[in-house]
């Protein structure tokens, strides 16, 4: 599995937490970012490795160079990773693809830094309106599945991978969270895959200003 640095790569952390999740053994690989070709497709580490120019790319029984199809190839290999029932199945991926596609001005001004901390602000508008639509669908879920466990649909699963990230985001810029969102970000901090994420990007040197600038 080719990632990028652990500090900054919430796209690389997704697929990651599922192989972990799932049991799957795998060999990763970090390609730096932040360097002269950083936010472009053009890194030449990356195209050796994936036909998009950007991480995560899986190299299995075929080369995969997205982080939802990673899952799904995961989820092939391995039970438990989405939703047993048909109908929780649908929704999970439904919430899943959501933020695979959506929420860009959440990832324009909430940029993934597990090491930074900040003091809260003033939010755009159109990254106030994000957060709270994360917000929404995080208290929505855990109302209709909270009863099964502290996951979005009480069991672990590919969807918590994909708002893993959106976590540490929160907590990396103080944003004001209700006690069901503080909750569920907790257990996405206590998982011990998690951690071992975590612990890498505290021991990463590498930096990107431009993203610590935020």
């Amino acid at each position: 599995l080719h990632i990028g640095n652990k500090n900054y790569s919430s796209w690389s952390l997704r697929p990651w937490l599922a192989l972990r999740w799932g049991e799957i053994a795998f060999e990763e690989r970090i390609i730096p970012l932040g360097g002269p070709n950083y936010g472009t497709s053009s890194d030449p580490a990356i195209l050796a490795v994936s036909p998009s120019g950007r991480v995560p790319s899986l190299h299995a029984d075929a080369v995969i160079w997205d982080s939802l199809a990673i899952c799904e190839w995961a989820a092939e290999r391995a039970a438990g990773l989405w939703p047993a029932d048909a109908t929780t199945r649908a929704i999970a991926r439904s919430v899943t693809a959501e933020m695979h596609a959506g929420f860009p001005a959440l990832r324009r001004d909430l940029s993934m830094n597990i090491r930074r901390r900040t003091t809260s602000k003033t939010w755009a508008d159109d990254t106030q309106t994000d957060i709270a639509r994360v917000l929404d669908r995080w208290r929505g879920l855990r109302a209709q599945y909270g009863a099964h466990g502290p996951w979005l649909f009480g069991a672990r699963s590919i969807a918590d991978a994909f708002y893993a990230p959106v976590c540490t985001r929160f907590r990396t810029y103080a944003v004001d969270l209700p006690p069901d969102a503080a909750a569920y970000c907790a257990t996405i901090f206590a998982d011990p895959d998690f951690r071992d994420w975590e612990r890498a990007a505290l021991e990463e040197t590498w930096t990107i200003p431009v993203t610590d600038a935020l």
